[in-house]
């Protein structure tokens, strides 16, 4: 545990020629025991930055702001595990069918070729559909749909393992269409609700934003949209076009409230008396569906076994995700244990962490 603090601290500095993140949030645990809880860093910085020196600009000292341990992160694509659950939420119920094209809760979905994806496909990023497109560019939210519907895969389903930010995206509008709600009012209603996770949301409040670790200097050509410091909004530019609310990404959380969905989903899917999934529905979060993709195992919605980030945790059944920002969680049900990492690894730049 020591050593994981002395790493969290050592990418404070060149890594290797400037700071990975400028600051981070770690929490591991074991059974119901909290073993490590430690914040490093700033969780804002940088007020801006130069591309022609290469140089950010900082806050005055005054105005920076430390992580601590209730620093609320934007979790880019860790965003993609509660659209997941979300997802399981329904084939229990009965709403989903898993082996069903969702082109039967979307028909407009079935346009360029997409009528045999299927939610498994969605859920485990074997729909043969390109990794993104940038929807940012459409001038309105009907526009950006029509592109998603025109997108034609590149391989067909089932026959090649390609990550996707629109499989997510897609999956939000199969759970829109079938509940009848948007997204964050599912989240909410369904999961943060429940669970008391009181700091994980869409869309946080300017209220928030002192507690919000910023991320980067939005500017092209590095970004695709010119917003200056991104801080307290969705960094993901496809996820802020389409108001902060994206199957993708734009949930924003802090590290106790991963760590008790970890313990929810370590628990089989219960907590505090509160349960949000079966057990069965649990255990297909931990099932490989892509025994056919070789190093690219997949649950519904989690990767599994992924030395890269998991490193000895990894075991067949590890399952957890990263985020674009920074964000990484780990759960080992073989020993029931978990891990969050929270970093702001865009902060000022993305192109700082090369």
């Amino acid at each position: 545990l020591a050593e994981i603090t002395a790493v969290a601290e050592r990418y404070l500095g060149p890594s290797p020629t400037h700071p990975y993140w400028a600051g981070a949030v770690v929490l591991a645990g074991r059974g119901g025991t909290v073993a490590l809880e430690t914040a490093v860093g700033r969780a804002v910085r940088y007020s801006d930055y130069d591309a022609a020196t290469g140089r950010a600009v900082e806050f005055p000292p005054e105005e920076q702001i430390d992580a601590t341990p209730d620093t609320v992160y934007d979790l880019a694509s860790l965003s993609k595990l509660f659209t997941s659950l979300l997802v399981v939420q329904q084939l229990e119920r009965g709403r989903i069918e898993l082996e069903a094209p969702a082109a039967r809760y979307v028909p407009e979905f079935a346009q360029g070729g997409k009528q045999d994806v299927t939610v498994r496909h969605l859920l485990t990023h074997t729909s043969g559909m390109p990794a993104w497109i940038a929807l940012y560019r459409q001038p309105d939210r009907e526009a950006m749909l029509r592109a998603l519907w025109a997108v034609e895969p590149t391989d067909a389903p089932g026959t090649v393992y390609r990550y996707s930010d629109l499989s997510l995206i897609t999956l939000q509008l199969v759970l829109e269409r079938v509940t009848g709600k948007p997204l964050d009012v599912l989240l909410a209603e369904e999961l943060t609700g429940p669970l008391d996770l009181t700091r994980t949301r869409y869309n946080p409040p300017a209220d928030w934003r002192p507690r919000i670790a910023a991320t980067e200097v939005s500017r092209p050509p590095w970004a695709g949209l010119d917003r200056g410091l991104v801080w307290g909004e969705v960094h993901d530019e496809n996820a802020y076009a389409m108001g902060g609310v994206a199957g993708h990404a734009g949930v924003f959380s802090c590290a106790w409230d991963l760590a008790v969905l970890a313990r929810t989903l370590l628990n089989g899917g219960e907590y505090g008396g509160v349960r949000v999934l079966s057990e069965r529905s649990v255990e297909l979060l931990f099932s490989d569906f892509n025994t056919a993709f070789p190093g690219d195992g997949h649950g519904l919605g989690f990767e599994l076994n992924q030395h890269w980030y998991m490193g000895a945790m990894a075991t067949p059944r590890t399952a957890g995700h990263t985020g674009f920002t920074g964000t990484c969680i780990v759960l080992d049900p073989t020993t029931d244990s978990f891990l969050v990492l929270l970093g702001n690894s865009v902060h000022p730049v993305r192109t700082w962490r090369s």
